[in-house]
C-alpha cells in the first residue's frame, strides 16, 4: 500500500485565548500583597522614564515644567544667590577653613569621614542592620573565654553545628537529623582528637550565654539551666528521670517515683516551666511583622458599612507632560517607537492598577453583603461562604477572587482580617450552618473558660458543643484544636 506524501493546504477556524504581555502584568498585579505592590510600581518607576509619582498636593493632572520653565527657574535662583551673596557682610562671604576642620575629630573606626566633636550621632553598633545571630553571639564569648588554640577550633566546630534553637543538631545533604554523638564522632576525627576531649569541650561550650545552648536533648538544656540556677536537686531528678510524667502532668506518679510530697513536685513543675526549652529563641531573628490594610469597612451615620481603599504609601502615578511632548515633537522614528511603546506600557501599568484597586472594592462589598451578621455581633455570626457565591454576585471568575483575596487584609469594626478568612466550610447546626471559624471561636472560648486542674477532653467538648446546638464529630474537635495550637486536655492539666 503506498503513501500519500502529497503537501497541501487546509483551512481551519479555531477559537483560543492568547495571554498578551499586559494581561499577564494585569492578573500578576491583582494576586500581589499591598507592599509587593508598591515595590513594582517603584521597580516601574525606575524602568519607564514616562512615569512619575504625583507628589504635589494637586490633582492628577497637575502641571509638569518643561525645559524652558526649568532653565528659567534655575536662572532666577542663581541671581538671587548672587544678590544674597552682595547683601551679606564681607568678612562672612569668606569661610574660615582653618576653623571649620578644627572642630573635627579623628576619624570613624573602618571610614574615611570625619565627624564633628559636639554632634549626637549614633554609636556604630547602632547603625547595624543586621541583627547578632546565635552563632556570632557564641563565637564572640569564644574568642574572650580562655580556651587554647586546639580548644578554640573544636568549640567553633561545634558552635558551627549548633541550630537556632540552641540544640547541637545538623542534617545531612537528604534533611536526615544527624545523631549529636555522630556530630561529636565529625568533630573529634576532623580535628584529631578523642570523643571524650570534644565531650570536654563542649560541656564549656554549655555554659554559654544564653543558658541551655549546646544541649543534645531537651532534658540536657533544662538541666544546665537547673544547675546555673541552683534549682535544687528534686527538680534535677524530675527533670533527669520523670520527663514523661512530666509531661503527662502526673505528679503523684512523680512523687512515688522520688519519694517526697507531692506539694514538693508541684513546686518543682512550676520552676521548670519557668525554663527555656528554646535558648536560641532570642536570636532567632522573627522581627514583628506589621500588616497594612487594603481597605476599610467603617459604619456611617445611617448604620450602613462603607468600603475605603487604604492610599497611604501607594505611589500615585502620572505620565510626564515633558515625554508626551517629546513623543510629539519627535523626528526619528526609532524615538518614536521608543517614547510610544513605553508611553503604551505607562499607560496600560496606570489602568491595571485602577482596575485592581475597583476590584478588591467590589469583592469587600460583595463580603459585607454575606457577612453582614459578622459585621454586627463577631465571630460566632459568621457565616459559611465560597468563592463560588461571591464570583456569581459580582459576575466575575473564581480564578478573579481568589487572586484578590489573597494577601489582602480588611479593617472591620471586629478588628483585621484577610480577606481569605470571610470563606469558610460548612458545620450543620440547630439553627442553621456554620461557618468552621465560627465553630473554632466557640472550641476556642470553652478551653479558655475550663478549670485547669480538669480541662475539657474532647469528648466533652463535642457534648458541650451539641448542647449548644452545634453537632460536630470528635475527630473534627481534635483537628480544629490542633489547628488552633491547643494541646489535649491531658497536657493541658495544671495541679496548682
Amino acid at each position: 500500500m503506498a503513501l500519500d506524501l502529497r503537501i497541501g493546504l487546509n483551512i481551519s477556524q479555531r477559537q483560543e485565548l492568547k495571554m498578551t504581555p499586559q494581561l499577564q502584568q494585569a492578573i500578576k498585579l491583582l494576586a500581589l500583597s499591598r507592599m509587593d505592590l508598591i515595590d513594582a510600581v517603584r521597580d516601574e518607576l525606575m524602568e519607564n522614564p514616562l512615569l512619575e509619582e504625583n507628589s504635589e498636593l494637586e490633582s492628577s493632572e497637575a502641571r509638569v515644567e518643561s525645559v524652558a520653565e526649568v532653565e528659567k527657574r534655575e536662572a532666577k535662583e542663581q541671581t538671587a544667590d548672587v544678590e544674597l551673596k552682595d547683601e551679606m557682610p564681607a568678612d562672612r562671604q569668606e569661610i574660615d577653613w582653618e576653623s571649620y576642620f578644627e572642630n573635627y575629630s579623628s576619624p570613624l573606626p573602618g571610614s574615611g569621614t570625619q565627624r564633628l566633636n559636639n554632634d549626637e550621632l549614633p554609636s556604630y553598633e547602632a547603625t547595624l542592620t543586621r541583627q547578632e545571630s546565635l552563632f556570632d553571639h557564641l563565637a564572640w564569648q569564644l574568642q574572650v573565654s580562655d580556651f587554647s588554640e586546639q580548644e578554640k577550633q573544636v568549640a567553633l566546630s561545634l558552635i558551627g553545628n549548633i541550630n537556632d534553637n540552641g540544640y547541637l543538631a545538623a542534617h545531612d545533604k537528604d534533611q536526615n537529623v544527624i545523631p549529636s554523638d555522630t556530630i561529636i564522632e565529625m568533630v573529634a576525627e576532623t580535628h584529631g582528637n578523642d570523643f571524650e576531649y570534644v565531650e570536654e569541650v563542649l560541656e564549656r561550650v554549655q555554659l554559654f550565654d544564653p543558658p541551655g545552648v549546646g544541649a543534645r536533648n531537651l532534658c540536657e538544656c533544662l538541666l544546665i539551666q537547673s544547675r546555673l540556677l541552683e534549682l535544687g536537686a528534686i527538680v534535677e531528678d524530675v527533670i533527669t528521670d520523670h520527663m514523661e510524667n512530666l509531661e503527662k502532668k502526673n505528679y503523684p506518679a512523680i512523687a512515688r517515683g522520688i519519694g517526697v510530697e507531692l506539694d514538693e513536685i508541684i513546686e518543682a513543675a512550676k520552676l521548670i516551666c519557668q525554663l527555656e526549652p528554646r535558648p536560641g529563641r532570642p536570636f532567632s531573628g522573627d522581627s514583628a511583622r506589621y500588616i497594612t490594610p487594603d481597605i476599610y469597612i467603617r459604619k456611617d451615620d445611617t448604620g450602613e458599612y462603607k468600603t475605603a481603599l487604604n492610599d497611604d504609601g501607594m505611589p500615585r502615578l502620572r505620565i510626564s507632560r515633558f515625554y508626551r511632548n517629546a513623543l510629539r515633537d519627535a523626528n526619528s522614528s526609532e524615538t518614536k517607537k521608543y517614547v510610544t511603546e513605553k508611553l503604551n506600557s505607562a499607560a496600560w501599568l496606570i489602568r491595571s492598577i485602577e482596575q485592581r484597586q475597583k476590584t478588591i472594592v467590589k469583592v469587600t462589598e460583595s463580603i459585607i453583603k454575606f457577612q453582614r451578621a459578622f459585621l454586627d455581633h463577631g465571630v460566632e455570626r459568621l457565616k459559611p461562604l465560597i468563592l463560588k457565591d461571591v464570583a456569581d454576585d459580582i459576575e466575575m471568575h473564581e480564578s478573579t477572587v481568589s487572586r484578590v483575596t489573597s494577601n489582602k487584609y480588611v479593617h472591620t469594626p471586629q478588628g483585621m482580617f484577610e480577606l481569605k478568612y470571610f470563606f469558610n466550610s460548612s458545620i450543620q447546626g440547630d439553627n442553621g450552618d456554620l461557618a468552621s471559624e465560627a465553630v473554632k471561636s466557640k472550641i476556642k472560648q470553652l478551653v479558655s473558660n475550663e478549670d485547669p486542674k480538669k480541662p475539657f477532653s474532647d469528648q466533652k467538648l463535642v457534648d458541650m458543643l451539641k448542647a449548644d446546638g452545634v453537632t460536630i464529630a470528635r475527630r473534627t474537635v481534635a483537628k480544629y484544636r490542633e489547628a488552633m495550637n491547643i494541646l489535649p486536655s491531658s497536657k493541658r492539666k495544671r495541679g496548682w
